[in-house]
């Protein structure tokens, strides 16, 4: 596998239009279906508030630590920052969201192919993975969007 700006670019395109067509697939009785049940609830329409969120967050934080910054503070919290968001996206239907998720993906994209040689390799403290490279980042940003999609289907797959 390679951590070149153009193969990361090329898999973060390819598992937006993936999350895109699935998306796009679901049935207006799908959207309302429980997907999490551990501490707050979560609905097939948090999950892609979610992923619109989070996508928002990883862009500004990767721009941060290119920019020669910390990364996220030692006592981020993910579950507070979920919660903050999804409240914020609350009145967002899901056709509204579907299309942020492209825009913000398609800014993801474009930011990846336009770094340079050893961009890939600053690093910083992710909220998750902790202190790691700007490309192991990126590659949690799909990875991220796959664990998500599983358990997506997962959920609706019990109808």
């Amino acid at each position: 596998m390679s951590d070149t700006p153009e193969f990361l670019a090329k898999r973060l395109r390819e598992e937006g239009e993936k999350m895109v067509k699935f998306f796009r697939s679901l049935r207006d009785e799908h959207w309302q279906k429980t997907v999490y049940t551990e501490g707050a609830t979560w609905t097939v329409r948090d999950v892609l508030a979610h992923f619109v969120t989070a996508e928002q967050g990883f862009l500004r934080l990767f721009a941060s630590i290119l920019a020669g910054g910390p990364g996220a503070t030692e006592d981020f919290s993910i579950d507070r920052y979920n919660a903050r968001q999804l409240e914020k996206t609350k009145d967002l239907t899901p056709r509204e969201l579907l299309a942020q998720y492209r825009a913000i993906r398609e800014r993801m994209v474009a930011w990846v192919s336009n770094l340079k040689g050893g961009d890939l390799e600053r690093r910083g403290r992710h909220p998750f993975l902790g202190e790691t490279t700007l490309a192991e980042m990126v590659k949690m940003v799909y990875r991220h969007n796959q664990i998500h999609y599983r358990d997506l289907r997962r959920a609706l797959e019990e109808e």
